[in-house]
C-alpha cells in the first residue's frame, strides 16, 4: 500500500509540500530495526565507471547479486548502486519497493548495452531513463590563423563510460529526442516556474509561487544544472531523490544530487549531447549476442514485439537470433541484458568492462557477488 501512495503522488508531479511531506512521514514511520541509511552516505558513496568496450562491443558491467536485509528499501539499494527502484523492480517480478523480502537474492541490473550510435558527450536514452557519459568528452579545438570557430569541438577517444539514472518528463511533458550542447553550468539555479506549471501547482495544491530562488530545499532543480541549446530543457539535480527512475518531471532530466554534482563537475560547457529512444537494444561481447527490454515509456510503438523484429531485421541479425528468447524478452520488458542466441550461454572470461567490485552498503554485510568497476574519482581511470 505504501508503495501504491508514493507512486501515485510522485505522478501527480511531486508537489514540493504534499509529496515531499509524505515520503518524509513515511520514511520515520517505518520500522526502526534493520538497516538504515543517511543520506551523507549516499553524498560520499562512489561513483560507477566502465572501461569502454573495444572493437564491436557494446556490453559494460555484469550482474550484481544482493541479499535484502530488513530495513533495505529498493530506492537506497538502487541509489547507492547508481540505480533506480524502477530498474532492481523491473528485474525482480515487480517485488515491493517499500518493503522488500527480507532475505530475498536480488539481481541488481549493473549491466548495460551502450546505446546505439555515436560514443561521444552525452547519450541519454529516454526508455532505460539512464545517461551515457562517454569521458573525456569531445575536447574544444585550438583556432588555426582565425579559420576554426570557437564553438568547434574535434573528437577523442573516450577511456571510460560513465552511466546515471535519470527522472524525466511525464506523458504529458514528453522528454524530446532531439541534438544538444551544453550551453551553461548554473550552480544553485534559480527556478522562474513557467505560467503553465504555475497554473497546474495552483489548482493542484491552492497556491503556487512564480520563482523559487537558488539554495531553497525546495526547489526542484537542485543545487546543479546543465543548461542545453534545447530551449526550455536541460540536466539537473532534484530536491526529491526518489523522483529518479520514475516520469514525473516537466521534461528535464533529473539526477541524484551527488550524481548532477559530479556530472556537472566533469561536463565542460560545449559538450555534446542526445535524447535517443531505443527500448530495444542489440548488443555483442565477444561472439555473444544480447538484448536489454525495456517500455515503451511514450508508447511510440505500435507494437513493441513488432519494433523488436524490425530492429533484427535492421540490423542484419536474423541469424544470429532466437526469436523465441527474443520473444519472452521482450514479454518480461526486465531491462536486464538478455543472452538472445540459440543453445546456452557462453562462459565468457570478463575483460575489463566488467572489473573489480562494487562496495557493501553501509552498515552492512558484503554483497554476494560483484564484478562493475567503480572508483570514488575515476577521473584516474580515464587519464
Amino acid at each position: 500500500m505504501t508503495t501504491r501512495i508514493i507512486t501515485l503522488l510522485l505522478n501527480r508531479s511531486l508537489g514540493r509540500y504534499s509529496a515531499v511531506g509524505l515520503l518524509a512521514l513515511l520514511w520515520f514511520a517505518a520500522p526502526a530495526a534493520g538497516r538504515t541509511w543517511k543520506e551523507t552516505e549516499f553524498e560520499n558513496r562512489p561513483l560507477f565507471d566502465y572501461p569502454m568496450p573495444t572493437g564491436t562491443d557494446s556490453v559494460i558491467g555484469s550482474f550484481t547479486n544482493y541479499k535484502i536485509e530488513r530495513g533495505d528499501t529498493l530506492l537506497d539499494i538502487g541509489r547507492w548502486y547508481g540505480l533506480s527502484g524502477t530498474e532492481i523492480a523491473d528485474g525482480n517480478g515487480h517485488i515491493d519497493w517499500w518493503a522488500p523480502p527480507a532475505g530475498r537474492e536480488v539481481v541488481l541490473p549493473t549491466e548495460h548495452i551502450l546505446p546505439e550510435g555515436a560514443k561521444t558527450g552525452i547519450v541519454m536514452n529516454i526508455p532505460e531513463m539512464r545517461i551515457y557519459y562517454f569521458y573525456p568528452p569531445p575536447v574544444r579545438a585550438r583556432r588555426h590563423r582565425g579559420k576554426l570557430p570557437p564553438a568547434a569541438f574535434s573528437s577523442s577517444d573516450p577511456h571510460v563510460v560513465y552511466t546515471f539514472p535519470v527522472g524525466l518528463g511525464r506523458f504529458d511533458w514528453k522528454t524530446p529526442v532531439a541534438a544538444w550542447t551544453v550551453t551553461a553550468k548554473i550552480t544553485d539555479p534559480t527556478w522562474v516556474v513557467p505560467q503553465d506549471i504555475y497554473e497546474e501547482h495552483l489548482e493542484r495544491d491552492g497556491e503556487a509561487e512564480h520563482v523559487v530562488y537558488g539554495g531553497d530545499p525546495a526547489n526542484p532543480l537542485g543545487h546543479y544544472k546543465l543548461a542545453l541549446s534545447l530551449p526550455e530543457y536541460g540536466i539537473h539535480g532534484t530536491d526529491v531523490p526518489w523522483g529518479v527512475g520514475m516520469n514525473v518531471s516537466h521534461g528535464c532530466i533529473r539526477l541524484y544530487p551527488e550524481d548532477i554534482q559530479r556530472l556537472f563537475m566533469k561536463t565542460p560547457v560545449g559538450t555534446p549531447g542526445r535524447f535517443v529512444y531505443q527500448p530495444i537494444k542489440f548488443g555483442w561481447r565477444g561472439n555473444a549476442l544480447y538484448v536489454e527490454v525495456h517500455g515503451d515509456l511514450y508508447a511510440v510503438y505500435p507494437g513493441l514485439w513488432n519494433h523488436a523484429v524490425h530492429e533484427v531485421a535492421r540490423l542484419h541479425l536474423d541469424k544470429y537470433v532466437d526469436m523465441g528468447k527474443l520473444e519472452k524478452a521482450v514479454e518480461a520488458k526486465t531491462g536486464l541484458v538478455t543472452y538472445v542466441m540459440p543453445g546456452a550461454e557462453p562462459d565468457l572470461a570478463l575483460d575489463g568492462t566488467a572489473a573489480a567490485s562494487l562496495p557493501p552498503p553501509p552498515e552492512t554485510a558484503p554483497v554476494v557477488a560483484s564484478t562493475t568497476t567503480t572508483s570514488n574519482d575515476a577521473a584516474s581511470a580515464a587519464s
